[in-house]
């Protein structure tokens, strides 16, 4: 894996909804694999913190928000296209 900067990255999720947990799940062995502890991962249910929803303009959840480096990134979905997301932040896809 290339040196990139650390990355700060928020995920919207509904409760526990089946695509809420299996995004929580995709992302965490997404980072565990491919970021080592290069990363921030914060998760937000918008269940619980409803104005987040119109503050970050989401239309779909779960939605997933590389907040820096930027340029700010936007993944909706359950987060498991692994090279949609090595692209979208900057990594190198080695096969």
């Amino acid at each position: 894996m290339e040196e990139i900067d650390q990355l700060k990255l928020v995920l919207y999720i509904t409760g526990a909804s089946t695509n809420s947990i299996r995004a929580v799940n995709n992302i965490n062995e997404f980072c565990s694999k491919n970021l080592k502890e290069n990363f921030t991962l914060e998760i937000v249910d918008v269940y619980l913190h409803p104005e987040v929803a119109q503050l970050e303009q989401l239309i779909a959840l779960p939605t997933l928000i590389k907040k820096h480096p930027l340029p700010e990134r936007r993944f909706v979905g359950d987060l498991s296209d692994t090279k949609k997301l090595l692209k979208g932040f900057g990594i190198e896809f080695k096969e």
